[in-house]
């Protein structure tokens, strides 16, 4: 695909992109707005703890900050097989620890942990902002967002570190990433909820629990000349969660004669080994699977006949080849900005792509009229992994890893081509509509 500025409806996916990304600086948010997006296509949430009904139409689970949504047609049977598009909301980032309040030489600050892979030079001299959910006394949860230049990790300034333009920034993760928020000499215990109970409305005494990260406040843009690069945060993995959620509601209700029932699986904790009650190798997805098919009157049987028909794709992002460091990359494959979705190989199953996964792949790109790529690691450089062979392993279901092409990956600012996200929901869409 060559490179253009995308047209009307290109953009017009790609803005909303922009706006979902703004708006879900925490997985909790990222969950919320997925939500909105679903009830609006006429989908209803269901609570784990109660009952469910095997009717048509389409419903959705939340717990933490993962998100599974499904879509019965009518006339589903109780063994028809699932598409899945899977998914993660969680990014690297800057987490705050449970005694925040911190400070040191007239500087009051917050203690922070390193969550995931986090590119730790990209968190330096940029404004920050806060957000995540506060648990309350009473069990209730309340989310929080404060979007603006509240937080700083200030940089070692040049005189005083001579030799970091020749021999490089060496960063020591506890002593160097605390960011500032004030001044004063007395760290006061407790100062940091009581200043989100303020902003959030809530008595601070209410707030017993939290879970709580920083985010960068500058909003997404286009960039370029043309305007055919997007810049944004959280770009892995929210641009997927963004195309899983559009493609699902845009099948929902579809299909006339079903042969599939769509899936969308957000996932969180991907960037810290997915290893949690709402991670893909916890039980969540298979738990919600099982319960449709046995509230649509399904055996044990059943279970086992829908869960070998089904396909999932695995959504993430992936590299594209940077120009500064082409010997990093493969040298037989090029994946480039604005050219289409990837699909990602990798022989030592760090992906779940086969061949078989790869026809799958192709003809959804075919019947949407989508161009695509593929990906893999240079065999000198260790290669990444994604929810693709969790998924794959837990459930036993055939999983294809896919995404989007990036460069910036894991950074606090990530760039893709402008076109790419609108190409990925468009081929989303047709893999869950066939």
């Amino acid at each position: 695909m060559s490179s253009r500025a995308p047209g009307p409806f290109d953009r017009g996916h790609t803005d909303e992109l922009m706006s979902f990304l703004a708006a879900s600086p925490s997985p909790y948010h990222a969950v919320a707005n997925v939500g909105a997006r679903l009830e609006k296509a006429g989908f209803r949430q269901v609570r784990e703890t109660d009952a469910w009904d095997g009717t048509a139409g389409g419903r959705y689970v939340v717990r933490g900050g993962a998100v599974i949504a499904w879509y019965v047609p009518q006339g589903a049977a109780a063994h028809t097989p699932f598409r899945i598009v899977g998914a993660h909301t969680d990014s690297p980032n800057l987490r705050v620890k449970p005694l925040p309040d911190t400070g040191s030489a007239g500087w009051r600050q917050v203690a922070v942990e390193i969550y995931g892979g986090t590119l730790l030079n990209t968190w330096l001299d940029r404004d920050l902002g806060l957000a995540g959910r506060l648990s309350l006394r009473d069990g209730s949860e309340r989310l929080v967002d404060v979007d603006r230049a509240l937080l700083r990790v200030p940089q070692l300034a040049v005189h005083l570190d001579r030799s970091v333009n020749t021999e490089g920034l060496k960063l020591d993760k506890q002593r160097h990433m605390q960011p500032i928020w004030g001044l004063g000499d007395d760290v006061r215990e407790g100062d940091l909820i009581r200043f989100l109970a303020e902003e959030a409305g809530l008595p601070a005494g209410e707030i017993t629990g939290w879970d709580l990260m920083v985010h960068p406040v500058e909003a997404p843009s286009y960039l370029g000349r043309d305007r055919e690069l997007l810049a944004g945060p959280r770009m892995d993995n929210l641009l997927s969660v963004h195309a899983g959620t559009a493609a699902l509601a845009a099948v929902a209700g579809d299909a006339a004669e079903p042969s599939y029932i769509p899936v969308l699986a957000a996932f969180d904790h991907e960037e810290n080994g997915s290893q949690s009650d709402t991670g893909a190798e916890g039980p969540l997805l298979g738990s919600v699977l099982e319960r449709s098919v046995f509230a649509r009157g399904g055996t044990y049987e059943d279970r086992a006949r829908a869960f070998a028909g089904t396909v999932c794709l695995s959504s993430d992002t992936g590299h594209a080849v940077h120009p500064n460091y082409p010997e990093r990359h493969d040298p037989t494959h090029h994946p480039r900005a604005n050219g289409g979705p990837i699909l990602k190989v990798n022989v030592n199953q760090r992906y779940a792509t086969d061949g078989s996964g790869r026809a799958v792949f192709a003809a959804a790109c075919e019947r949407a009229g989508v161009p695509w790529q593929t990906f893999v690691s240079n065999n000198a450089m260790p290669c990444g992994t994604t929810i693709g062979p969790i998924t794959a392993a837990r459930h036993g279901i055939q999983t294809v890893d896919i995404g989007v092409a990036i460069l910036s990956m894991h950074s606090a600012r990530e760039l893709c081509g402008a076109d790419d996200p609108y190409l990925l929901a468009n081929a989303l869409t047709a893999f869950l509509a066939e």
